[in-house]
């Protein structure tokens, strides 16, 4: 199981490394055929905050403060929306369209050869916002984030540190809320320190290959992981995915 575990935990960081989000589209729903979720879950936090950690430690330079700053008080501000609505809307109802949205976004922008943009951060509230309202609600921050940071047109290495900036107080504030709920417990810190190694290799390499991709191959990736996300939540909402 360890070897696994340390596996998923390899695979996920470096994708959160190479593109700055997506980890949790695998970490949480793979360990959680290894482990509880409740040590899942966790784990996955504290793998973030390592990622952005290090992330931020080598490119800070590159991190639009202002952006991250906006997109992250929006999202403290969205959050307990979505807390709400975890309770009183239909899940799969929500999650149906929320895919259908994403994929209909991301398909559409693969296909214009002029991509649309945003000049400025005057909009950056909506996406922050956007984010906290999935991430109280599905743990799932990261569509609305991806696609701000593809209409501002940001290089892959700004796209990567900009969105560690916002991630890394994010993920503090659930590891904190997990402490203070239990769930931060002594198997949570001996499975994180056991897979550190490969988490740190696997952050070096996806920075190598960051700074490798060209803006707009590194866009249609972005796309391409929305598009990926997108039919996860559909097939959640048709019962056929776990989750």
């Amino acid at each position: 199981m360890l070897i696994a575990v340390l596996t998923i935990l390899f695979i996920a960081s470096f994708i959160r490394s190479a593109f700055g989000f997506g980890e949790a589209l695998i970490a949480v729903p793979l360990l959680a055929f290894a482990m509880p979720v409740d040590t899942a879950a966790p784990i996955a936090a504290l793998v973030s905050i390592t990622v952005a950690i290090v992330a931020i430690a080598q490119d800070w330079r590159h991190i639009h403060f202002r952006s991250a700053g906006r997109l992250f008080l929006a999202t403290a501000v969205g959050t307990p929306l979505g807390l709400w609505a975890l309770h009183a809307l239909d899940e799969h109802l929500v999650k149906m369209v929320l895919g259908a949205v994403v994929m209909a976004f991301s398909v559409f922008a693969l296909m214009r050869h002029r991509q649309a943009a945003l000049h400025d951060d005057r909009h950056a509230w909506i996406f922050g916002f956007g984010a906290g309202v999935l991430g109280g609600a599905y743990g799932m921050n990261g569509p609305p984030l991806v696609v701000y940071g593809a209409l501002r047109g940001w290089s892959p290495r700004h796209f990567r540190a900009t969105l560690q900036g916002y991630f890394l107080p994010a993920s503090v504030m659930t590891m904190a809320g997990y402490g203070l709920t239990g769930l931060w417990t002594p198997t949570v810190t001996r499975d994180y320190l056991l897979a550190l190694p490969a988490v740190l290799a696997a952050t070096l390499l996806g920075r190598m290959l960051n700074r490798r991709l060209s803006g707009q191959v590194f866009v249609r990736c972005l796309h391409a992981g929305l598009v990926l996300i997108g039919a996860m939540l559909l097939l959640q909402s048709r019962g056929w995915l776990g989750g």
